[in-house]
C-alpha cells in the first residue's frame, strides 16, 4: 500500500498526467489523430463530438491534481465522482481498456482515502455558488449579445428560444450548436467566445472551491490577553508585534507559550518566536504542525532569532534560511562622540539648527489632538496606499490599548514633521514599530528622532533598542570586500538593483550609522520545493507583493 506521504503526491501526479494529455489532444487535431491509440487507452480520452469538453475536462484534472497531492478532501471527492463516471460511460461506449483503468484509479482513491483527509474553509463552497450563479447570469447575457451581434450571418436569421439556448449551452463547453454560420469568420468569433465564457464560469468557481483556506485572522480579547501576560516577560524584540488583531495564535496544550500566524496562500506563516516559557515552545510547535497539517498548509516561520530557529529545526527537521539582520542598540552606552559617529553628529547638528524640536512620551501620556494629527499624517505621509508589515509591525499607531508604547515626535516651529513609534521589549527595552516623515522634511530628521529617543531611553526605563532589519546585511557587507567569491558578489548586485524599489541597502546603510549589535533573523521551512511558495507568501503578507483579487464575486470584503 501506499505510504501517507507518497499516496497524495503519486495520484495528483498521475492526474496531471491525464489532464494534460487531454488538453494537448483536445487543442492538437493532428494530435489527437495520431494520439487516438493513446487516448482510447486513458480516462477522459478525446471524442470525435466533443474535443472542446476534453480541453475543459483537462483544465479541471490539471487543477485538481494539485489539490489532490495537498490531500484535500473536496478534491478526492470530485476525483471519486468524476472517475465513476467515467467508468460507467466507458462500459456503455463498449471501451473495457478505458474503463479498467478508470476502475484502478478509482479503486486506488477509494483504498487510500484516509490520506485525503484535509479540511478545506466551509464558506469557500457558499463562494463558490454564488460565484458560478453570477458568472452564469454574465456569460448567458454577453453570449447572447456576441450571437445577435452576429446575426447577419446565421442561416437561415436569428433563431428561435429553443435553438438560441442550444447554442449558447453547447458553445460554453465548446461543442457545435444548431446554428450555422455563412462565413467561417463569424463561425470562430462566436465559438471562441462561448467557450471563453464557458471556461471562465467552470473554472472561477472550481478555484474558489479547492483554493487553500485562508480563515479571517483575528485575535479575541481572551488570546490579546494572555498574549501581553507572556510578552512583559519575552526576551524576543518582536514579540510584541504578536498583539497585531490581524493575526491568528494557537497554544500549546499546557497554556504556557503560543504561536501567533496568519494563512497566506496556503502557507501557513508564524512571525517571530513563540512567546511564552522556551520550555513549552515544543508543544506549541507541535500543535501548530497539527493545525497545519489538517488544513494542508505548508507550515512556516518568518523572523525568528536563531534561538527559536534553533528549537524550530531540532523539533522538526525544517530547514532555516538566514534573511538578515536586526539592528539592536545599547542605549546605556550610546554616544555621538568619536568619528564613527561623525557623520550622524553632523547631520542632527544640522536639523536642530534648522529648528528642529524632539518630544518623547508614552503613548498614555500623548493628548487627544496629538494623537488625531499624528494618524491623519501616518496616512498622508505614507509612500503607497498599502500598509506595509506583518511580524515587525504592529498595524495601529498610538492605540489606546498600547499605553506603554514610546511615541517620538519631531517638531519645526510648532508643526510635527515627522514621528517613530516604538513598543515595549520585554521590561527594558523598546523596538521600532513605524517611521513616517513629511516628504518635505529636511533630511536627517530620523537621525534626530531615534538619538533623541536613545538618549531619553534611560529615563524610561530602556536598555535596548531594536532599529530597522536590515535584509541580506551579510551578504552587502561581505560581497562588497576583498576575496568576496562570484557567487557572493553576483548575489549582492542582485540585492542592490533590487534596492532600487525595496529599499534594501538604504536601511542597511541607515541602521549602520548607529553602531548597533547585529542579531540575526532567519526564515524556517519544510525543504527546497517549499521555499518559493513560503517565499512569495512572506512578501504577501508583508505586503511588498500584492495580487489583484475576485472582491465580492470571491467573498471578499
Amino acid at each position: 500500500m501506499l505510504t501517507a506521504s507518497r499516496a497524495p503526491r503519486l495520484l495528483g501526479n498521475l492526474t496531471y498526467l491525464v489532464g494534460t494529455v487531454d488538453l494537448l489532444t483536445g487543442l492538437l487535431h493532428s494530435w489527437r489523430l495520431h494520439l487516438h491509440g493513446l487516448t482510447e487507452m486513458l480516462p477522459g480520452a478525446l471524442s470525435d463530438a466533443a474535443a472542446a469538453v476534453t480541453v475543459v475536462s483537462g483544465i479541471f484534472l490539471i487543477v485538481l491534481g494539485h489539490s489532490l497531492k495537498r490531500r484535500k478532501r473536496r478534491a478526492w471527492r470530485a476525483a471519486v465522482g468524476l472517475l465513476a463516471l467515467s467508468v460507467g460511460l466507458h462500459v456503455i461506449k463498449t471501451e473495457p481498456a478505458s474503463a479498467a483503468i478508470s476502475l484502478v484509479g478509482l479503486g486506488l482513491l477509494v483504498r487510500d482515502r484516509a490520506q485525503f483527509r484535509a479540511l478545506g474553509d466551509p464558506t469557500t463552497r457558499w463562494r463558490a455558488v454564488r460565484a458560478f450563479v453570477v458568472l452564469l447570469v454574465v456569460s448567458v447575457l454577453a453570449g447572447g449579445l456576441v450571437v445577435w451581434l452576429n446575426r447577419r450571418d446565421i442561416v437561415g436569421g436569428f433563431p428561435g428560444l429553443g435553438a438560441f439556448v442550444q447554442e449558447l449551452g453547447l458553445g460554453m463547453v465548446g461543442a457545435n450548436g444548431p446554428l450555422e454560420f455563412t462565413q467561417d469568420r463569424a463561425s470562430d468569433i462566436v465559438g471562441s467566445l462561448l467557450l471563453g465564457l464557458g471556461l471562465m464560469t467552470l473554472l472561477t468557481p472550481a478555484y474558489l472551491a479547492l483554493r487553500p483556506a485562508e480563515p479571517v485572522p483575528s485575535l479575541t480579547e481572551d488570546d490579546e490577553a494572555r498574549i501581553r501576560a507572556l510578552v512583559d516577560r519575552q526576551g524576543d524584540s518582536l514579540a510584541y508585534f504578536n498583539t497585531r488583531r490581524d493575526k491568528s495564535v494557537i497554544w500549546s496544550s499546557s497554556g504556557k507559550s503560543a504561536i501567533a500566524y496568519r494563512v497566506v496562500s496556503g502557507v501557513m506563516l508564524a512571525s517571530g518566536d513563540p512567546v511564552g516559557d522556551p520550555e513549552a515552545w515544543p508543544g506549541a510547535m507541535q500543535a501548530f504542525l497539527a493545525e497545519a497539517g489538517a488544513h494542508a498548509w505548508t507550515p512556516a516561520v518568518l523572523g525568528c532569532s536563531e534561538h527559536a530557529g534553533t528549537v524550530w529545526v531540532r523539533e522538526t527537521g525544517y530547514t532555516a534560511l538566514e534573511l538578515g539582520d536586526e539592528a539592536v542598540v545599547d542605549a546605556t552606552t550610546f554616544t555621538l562622540a568619536g568619528r564613527p559617529m561623525r557623520n550622524v553628529r553632523q547631520m542632527v547638528g544640522r536639523v536642530a539648527r534648522a529648528g528642529y524640536a524632539v518630544d518623547v512620551c508614552r503613548v498614555r501620556d500623548v493628548t487627544t489632538g496629538v494623537r488625531e494629527r499624528a494618524m491623519a499624517d501616518a496616512a498622508s505621509w505614507r509612500s503607497s496606499a498599502t500598509e506595509r508589515g506583518f511580524s515587525m509591525a504592529l498595524g495601529r499607531l498610538l492605540d489606546e490599548s498600547d499605553p506603554d508604547c514610546v511615541f517620538v515626535a519631531a517638531r519645526q516651529d510648532g508643526v510635527v514633521r515627522a514621528f517613530l513609534q516604538f513598543v515595549p521589549w520585554g521590561p527594558d527595552g523598546m523596538s521600532l514599530d513605524v517611521m513616517r516623515r513629511d516628504s518635505t522634511a529636511e533630511a536627517g530628521v530620523n537621525e534626530l528622532m531615534i538619538t533623541e529617543a536613545l538618549a531619553a531611553a534611560p529615563g524610561l526605563g530602556v536598555q535596548r533598542v531594536s532599529l530597522n532589519f536590515a535584509a541580506f546585511r551579510s551578504v552587502l557587507e561581505r560581497g562588497g570586500k576583498l576575496g568576496a567569491g562570484p557567487v557572493l558578489r553576483s548575489w549582492r548586485r542582485v540585492l542592490l538593483f533590487a534596492s532600487r524599489w525595496l529599499q534594501i541597502e538604504s536601511l542597511y546603510r541607515f541602521n549602520a550609522k548607529f553602531q548597533p549589535q547585529w542579531q540575526p533573523r532567519f526564515l524556517v521551512y519544510p525543504s527546497g520545493s517549499d521555499l518559493p511558495r513560503v517565499g512569495l507568501a512572506a512578501l504577501e503578507a508583508e505586503a511588498f507583493l500584492t495580487w489583484p483579487t475576485l472582491g465580492r464575486l470571491g467573498g471578499g470584503a
